[in-house]
């Protein structure tokens, strides 16, 4: 069997988790905030009693209700989460903003990293690959999505140019793996995880891996430069084989929104009436932490490979001030290029600027088809 057909988490399982979360967050907030406006009111002591029971009341009816359909799936009833695309949709969401807290406390969640192949993971070992990966080539392309995405990101704006970039790099001799992780982890976790599965990807591979191709969006250009890190400390390593990387969006010093986040649970911490809006904050994952800082010279890129930065705006020209500032609405054109300061991450990588869209709109653009199909002859 080509696939592995896991019973993975229920829909029961999720209703579990929104319960626990509209418990601690809903609840929780709209209690705290209540209290603390009650506190600076004349009569507040007289209300706090009863707007305590009642908020105590609500809160114990969700944790009731979360405990109870733990306890009804851990007995495996009830459809699949992932089952279908709009669950598979909402696992990584979720995964990518608390997916941490779900490997220590929810781990029936928690997303691991694995290769994917219509909707389901790849074990990779020598039968699975070969079933899997019946005309497999010695070139591997391997795409990893961004935060709080999955493998079928990568199909994003087909409709517009009729292919996805592992549909026109099969036509030219390339193997796609596609992969899915859980992006709400540390970044070097991430790494860590799969250099592991890229390690064991290439000694099972049907046929002797010649050349590697990385091509990560968004965070997924973090994780492959973390993974690229640790895959040099193993012996024989596959990032050996990597000639090439290239990142989509991706913040490798960092995203001025998640830096904006960070400022504002700050800021709100600082009123009793606004400390729980900022707790809501500042509940996102380490993943979205990461993307504060980025990678910096700690992680240099692999001596051997050829780097490929692009970057987008929403004006045509990245001087413009709106696209300096804004860039694709996530990301600088600065930090998809790793400058800053006189200093640079990638001495001599190439770069390609990409005017009038935001940043999903790198996903299957014509500007970087083209220049993949230069970049990957």
């Amino acid at each position: 069997m080509s696939q592995v057909a896991t019973p993975g988490p229920t829909l029961l399982d999720a209703l579990s988790l929104l319960a626990e979360v509209g418990d601690e967050l809903l609840v929780g907030t709209a209690r705290d905030t209540h209290l603390a406006v009650l506190d600076r009111t004349p009569a507040g002591r007289l209300h706090r009693g009863i707007a305590t029971a009642v908020y105590g009341g609500l809160g114990g009816g969700l944790r009731l209700a979360s405990r109870g359909l733990d306890r009804a799936a851990a007995t495996g009833v009830g459809p699949r989460l992932e089952a279908g695309a709009r669950g598979r949709f909402v696992s990584s969401a979720v995964n990518g903003l608390i997916g941490d807290r779900l490997l220590r406390e929810r781990p029936q969640l928690a997303i691991p990293m694995a290769l994917r192949l219509h909707g389901a993971d790849v074990e990779p070992e020598p039968e699975s690959l070969a079933a899997a990966y019946p005309e497999a080539t010695g070139q591997l392309v391997v795409f990893l999505h961004g935060l709080c995405e999955n493998e079928s990101y990568w199909r994003f704006h087909r409709d517009r140019t009729g292919t996805t970039y592992a549909e026109a790099l099969a036509e030219r001799g390339w193997t796609p793996l596609m992969l899915r992780a859980n992006t709400g982890l540390p970044l070097r976790e991430n790494g860590a995880a799969l250099t592991a599965l890229l390690q064991r990807a290439v000694e099972a591979w049907p046929v002797p891996v010649t050349r590697i191709a990385l091509v990560g969006h968004s965070l997924g250009g973090l994780v492959m430069r973390a993974a690229g890190a640790v895959g040099s400390e193993v012996e024989e390593p596959w990032s050996r084989r990597v000639t090439d990387v290239i990142t989509l969006g991706t913040p490798h010093l960092g995203a001025p929104i998640a830096w904006g986040i960070g400022h504002g649970s700050r800021g709100l911490s600082k009123l009793k009436e606004t400390a729980a809006f900022g707790r809501i904050l500042d509940l996102r994952s380490q993943g979205v932490h990461d993307l504060v800082a980025g990678l910096a010279e700690d992680v240099p890129p692999l001596p051997h490979a050829r780097y490929h930065l692009v970057s987008a705006t929403l004006t045509r020209s990245e001087r413009h001030p709106v696209g300096h500032v804004v860039g694709d609405l996530l990301v600088r054109p600065r930090s998809a290029y790793g400058r800053a300061g006189g200093r640079t991450l990638f001495p001599g990588a190439d770069v390609l600027h990409v005017g009038r869209t935001d940043h999903f709109g790198l996903l299957n653009h014509p500007e970087v088809h083209a220049a993949m199909r230069r970049w990957l002859a």
